[in-house]
């Protein structure tokens, strides 16, 4: 098949990359993600992105937009829920895309990450196949974990600590915090 493939990252994509290609799928990258904050991270997780597709001879569609403020509308008021308009956001734009490139499907490195959402990404890789009229193929990338953070180190790519969105970031430092703090023991009265 020819497959479009969202790219979160560089480092998430070496494992995917090298699946498709094993299974013999001709590929074409897509970089959009307007969740990613602040734009220093951004500009590193693009950075990344096109060292690894030079390194992979990776044909990719940029968007270098920073589209944090459409990601924060959408957002906004809605945050338990926020994974779904983020996978909702990129994953119809992929499906777009693919769809006007007559390419035969479209498929994401989110399912590469043992951290988010499999059912969900699935879900609404579905949906937006049947918006833009082209399919969605599912493949379960976590098993190459392992292999992708290795493949990633050996080409020298940075790798991020957290998905990108402003509240993962957050939930990152509020997890340091809550270790930090250890709870005060007082003594017990006899």
């Amino acid at each position: 098949m020819r497959l479009l493939l969202h790219m979160c990252c560089g480092p998430c994509a070496v494992y995917p990359v090298a699946a498709l290609r094993r299974e013999g799928h001709e590929l074409h990258g897509f970089f959009c993600n307007p969740n990613i904050h602040p734009y220093r991270e951004f500009r590193r997780r693009l950075g990344a992105a096109r060292a690894f597709a030079e390194k992979a001879g990776l044909p990719v569609t940029w968007e270098r937009d920073y589209g944090l403020k459409l990601f924060v509308r959408s957002v906004v008021f809605h945050e338990r829920d926020r994974c779904r308009i983020c996978y909702r956001l990129r994953l119809r734009r992929t499906a777009r895309l693919a769809a006007d490139m007559g390419l035969d499907g479209f498929t994401t490195t989110l399912l590469y990450s043992r951290y988010q959402k499999h059912d969900l990404i699935r879900q609404t890789g579905e949906w937006a196949a049947a918006q833009a009229g082209v399919p969605f193929f599912y493949q379960d990338f976590r098993a190459g974990w392992q292999a992708g953070i290795e493949g990633a180190i050996a080409m020298g790519l940075y790798r991020q600590a957290y998905c990108g969105c402003i509240y993962s970031e957050q939930e990152r430092y509020d997890k340091k915090l809550r270790r930090r703090r250890s709870p005060l023991q007082e003594p017990r009265n006899s």
